[in-house]
Order: structure tokens, then sequence, then C-alpha cells
């Protein structure tokens, strides 16, 4: 019930953050002007942009499928499809994307696969993704410096910190990939600090030491994994830069959309990768407002002061806004179908 709640309020946080964002950005904007905008762009570009969003969905799904296969588990793609929509649906409405996997991991022991094969996927897409994006990242900045220093303008120190966090975080994976018994001893050292500074409840810190023991188990797993397949990790890397860019290219399809020319596709593509490495790791659910205040700022030159607003209304709302509503669908589907499945047994 509280997990309930607190989901609830994540999407009522959304949605607030979204209006608000919208009155602060269109303050001194006619929005019959742009209502006639967002008409104008012409929609046959925009239903790519819709497929580019369901390709990102299905890129993890094939991820998935691929490594289910590995095991030796003969799941159909249409169940892994349902694991990656039920994925970013939870994703969409928790702070930092951190309830996606959990809700997977739990959907899928609901079908049967073992909670050891289906955590060390999660382990797995959690890395590739995250480096992908790291990567990506650095090489735009690097080869195209300028035009990134240029565009994201005040924002730099927000880039800079995003960069920090994202990187930060990768270290601590391949900390505790491969020094498991050191990330599990420091970990155990402050959940302990912590329940003494009344910070956590000391009648949980065995719960606290359990998970912290099968968390560091699993990539301790997934370790042993990767050491051993490194092929299979590198078609994997291949699959997640693929996935990556489906969803990054969204905003060029806007872009076309409104007939704009001057700026190529890897510009556009460095910019909206400059903007997912600034926001994916704010404790925000969906980076809701933040995300659309960049847009504006960094993409301002580039789709004009005509068509930045509309152009960051049909970026977020494919981008985002789409896939959540498609998530949200497929999870209410599935949940459904579980209760059924309760109920009957």
């Amino acid at each position: 019930m509280k997990k309930t709640l607190s989901y609830a309020f994540n999407v009522l946080f959304i949605a607030v953050i979204g209006y608000l964002t919208l009155r602060l950005l269109f303050k001194d904007t006619d929005i019959e002007s742009i209502l006639a905008d967002l008409h104008r762009a012409d929609k046959l570009w925009l239903a790519a942009g819709a497929l580019f969003v369901f390709f990102f969905v299905s890129g993890e799904s094939v991820i998935i499928k691929y490594m289910l296969t590995l095991f030796g588990s003969g799941v159909p793609f249409y169940r892994c499809l349902k694991y990656s929509f039920i994925g970013f649906f939870y994703s969409c409405i928790t702070p930092s994307s951190s309830g996606g996997q959990p809700a997977q991991v739990f959907y899928m022991k609901k079908d049967g696969i073992k909670i050891g094969y289906s955590s060390l996927i999660m382990l797995v897409v959690t890395v590739a993704y995250k480096a992908v994006l790291v990567i990506f990242g650095v090489a735009f900045f690097l080869f195209k410096y300028g035009f990134v220093v240029r565009h994201t303008g005040g924002w730099l120190w927000l880039l800079a910190v995003g960069f920090i966090l994202n990187i930060a975080y990768i270290a601590g994976l391949v900390f505790i990939f491969f020094r498991p018994f050191w990330a599990k001893a420091a970990g155990i050292r402050i959940a302990g600090f912590l329940c003494r500074i009344h910070i956590l409840k000391q009648k949980n810190l065995n719960r606290y030491t359990d998970k912290i023991e099968r968390i560091c188990n699993n990539y301790m797993n997934g370790a042993e994994y990767i050491k051993g397949n490194a092929r299979a990790v590198v078609n994997i890397f291949i699959i997640t830069a693929v996935q990556r860019l489906f969803l990054l290219a969204v905003t060029y399809v806007v872009y076309k959309s409104y007939g704009l020319s001057g700026t190529g596709f890897t510009e556009i593509v460095a910019i909206q990768t400059m903007i997912a490495i600034a926001v994916e790791m704010l404790p925000l659910p969906g980076a809701a407002g933040i995300t659309e205040a960049c847009f504006i700022v960094m993409f301002n030159d580039i789709f004009t002061n005509e068509y930045v607003r509309s152009g960051m209304l049909l970026s977020r709302g494919l981008s985002f806004y789409l896939l959540l509503v498609m998530s949200a669908a497929v999870t209410f589907a599935a949940h459904l179908i579980c209760m059924r499945k309760s109920a009957a047994e």
C-alpha cells in the first residue's frame, strides 16, 4: 500500500511539475500560436519519432531475450517486451529511475524466471545503459567541444555535475564487480554507522545487511559472467548503443518535422546526449521540469526562438510522455493478468 501511494505521488508530482513548467516556459507566449506551431509539424516525421520510441523499448527487450537464450530459457519476445515496458514505466515515475529494475525482476519471477538470472540481466543492462551514455557524452564533448559549450551556455555546470554523478555511479558498479567482498564489508559498516546515528532504523540492521550481501553476491555473479562471456557483453553494448541512439534521435526527427535545416544529425544527438547526462541521475521522477528547461536553453539557437517551445513539447511528448502512457498501459494489463493468475491459484 505504501509503495502504491508513493508511485501515485510520483505520477502526481510529474503532472504538477509538468504543468508548472509549461506555465513558466509559456507565460509570455500566446497558446494559440503554440498550438498552431504544433499542428504545423509534419505528421509523418512525428510518426517516425513514435516508431523510434518503440524501437528504443524493443532494444532492451532484444538484450533480455538474448541473455535468457544464453541461459537456456526460451522466453518469447513479447514477454521480454512486456518486461521492458514495465521497467520503463516504473523508471519514469521513480527518482533517478530507481524503481524500474526491481519491478522487472518481480514480473520475471512471476513468469518463472529465476531471480539469479533476472538480477544478472538487469545488472548487465544497467552497466551497459549508463556506460554507453557516458561514452557518447565523452566522444561528443571531445569531437564537438565548441558546439557543445556554445549551446549548453550557463548550464555547463549541470552537465559537469551529470558527468561526475554518472561516472561515479559506473565506478561504484565496477568496484562492486571486481571487489565484491570489499564492497560488502564497506556497505555493512556504512549501514551500521547510519543506524548508530539514527538515519536508518537500528531494528532493521539485519535486513539492511542481508540486502547488501544479496546485492554484492549478484554483482559477483555478474563479474564472473562478464569475465567468461566477453563476446556476449560486447554484443550487448552494441545493441545498447543502437537503442540509445533511437531515443536520442527523436529530437532530430522533431527538428526535421518543421522543415528546419542547418544543424546535422550528429550535432542534435550530441546536445540531446548532454541533456540526458545532465538530468538522468537527478532525484526527480522523470527528471520533470529540468529536462524541459535544458531543452529550451540548449536548443534555442537550433530550433530558433519560433519553434523551440513547440519543438520541446513534441520531443518531450514523444520521448517521455508517450513512453509513459504506453508503458502504463502494458504495466496495467500485466498487473491485471497477475491478479487473475493469483486469484485462480
